[in-house]
């Protein structure tokens, strides 16, 4: 019967050449990504767990991972070339175990809170004793086009949760003893075995602080945070477009328990300009001339970010031709260069005449021919040859 297993390799994401090393380290960072104890409550992080347990078990032994080079997975099926050790029944051990000895816990010894998850987590970025990251914050930030194609640098104010000033962030009221929890020796977090899996929640005594206070700081009520209006100045560069989001790193709400504070997100808004419009760095605006000036040709103003720029059109420019300014779009933000500003042209056609307007513009119309208007003129014959 096939199987449905995958490749051992494609799941440890290694090469079928890859050392023993490589391979080990793999398995620690995916072990410890989808452990279930980081990941409760989580049906397939329980099974990608058990899959890389899997996995190692046969790779990092080499007369199993050579069987697996030859046989593949029906080295390890009944009356394969193993003597049917596939499964965890078998030859292959309870992925908690593979990962306690992979991270150095020994077989059956440790627990989950010994040197295994200290190590495993502290790898990941994680914290222990409750003393977590401080939420990221978002604000949302308008700003005028002209300052998005400059650069500004705005105050902001915002309302954030920060060190208490009481207790200093410890949580506790000043002269009251802060232990550690009996429970869970400071982890914040205990074992809790479930069939197969060992899961991890949250310590019920100390709430996953890992400590214990004597006396809650009256201010915050051992939270270690109050909140505080805060003004934060936010440089805003040259080139930005609507929707960009800039970081400002530890402005953030602060940790609980003195832990780290987290981030402050700024979305940018950027209100719409009454002339110009932009495509990346580029900037595009129409502007209109006379019919005087597209026939004769000439020279005309017209607008920048910087003020005017003057622009030759040459005689018999047609509405919608498009000149390119280069170098007076907008600034690259990571400072590659400056876009260019595109301007089309339309030819107005004048609405209000008077009556020696009116005469001079027939008395031009009475002298105009074929060459005047070849286009029309084109037009018009093909009309006629259809029709003939």
């Amino acid at each position: 019967m096939a199987t449905t297993k995958r490749d051992y390799y494609e799941v440890l994401a290694v090469e079928r050449g890859a050392d023993g090393e490589t391979i080990k380290k793999a398995y620690r960072k995916l072990a410890v990504k989808y452990h279930p104890d980081k990941n409760p409550g989580d049906k397939s992080a329980e099974d990608r767990f058990k899959e890389l347990g899997e996995a190692y078990e046969v790779l990092s032994n080499p007369d199993k991972r050579a069987a697996y080079d030859r046989f593949g997975h029906q080295a390890f099926a009944p009356g394969g070339g193993m003597g049917g050790a596939g499964g965890f029944g078998g030859g292959v051990h309870d992925p908690f175990e593979v990962f306690r000895e992979v991270f150095g816990g020994g077989r059956g010894g440790g627990g989950i809170f010994g040197s295994i998850f200290e190590e495993a987590f502290a790898q990941d970025g994680g914290e222990r004793g409750g003393r977590g990251r401080g939420a990221d914050l978002r604000y949302d930030l308008q700003i005028s086009f002209a300052e998005a194609a400059r650069g500004v640098e705005k105050e902001i104010d915002i309302a954030k949760l920060q060190t208490c000033d009481t207790c200093h962030g410890s949580g506790a009221e000043p002269g009251s003893k802060v232990t550690t929890c009996p429970t869970c020796a400071g982890h914040g977090q205990v074992a809790v075995t479930r069939g197969f899996f060992n899961i991890a929640q949250t310590c019920p005594k100390c709430r996953g602080a890992g400590q214990v206070i004597e006396k809650p700081c009256r201010t915050c009520r051992g939270d270690g945070r109050m909140e505080k209006s805060s003004k934060i100045k936010i440089k805003v560069p040259a080139g930005v477009e609507d929707g960009t989001r800039l970081r400002s790193t530890g402005q953030g709400e602060g940790g609980a328990r003195g832990g780290p504070p987290g981030d402050l997100y700024v979305v940018l808004h950027v209100e719409p300009h009454e002339i110009f419009e932009r495509e990346g760095r580029d900037l595009f605006c129409t502007v209109p001339i006379s019919f005087v000036k597209a026939a004769l040709g000439g020279e005309i103003k017209v607008p920048t970010l910087e003020g005017s720029a003057a622009l030759k059109v040459p005689a018999g420019t047609p509405t919608g031709k498009v000149f390119r300014l280069k170098g007076k779009g907008l600034p690259e933000v990571q400072g590659r260069g400056i876009g260019d500003l595109h301007v089309k042209l339309y030819v107005e056609v004048p609405t209000r005449l008077n009556l020696d307007q009116k005469h001079k513009l027939q008395a031009f119309a009475d002298s105009c021919d074929a060459d005047t208007h070849p286009e029309e003129s084109s037009f018009f014959q093909k009309v006629k040859d259809l029709w003939t």
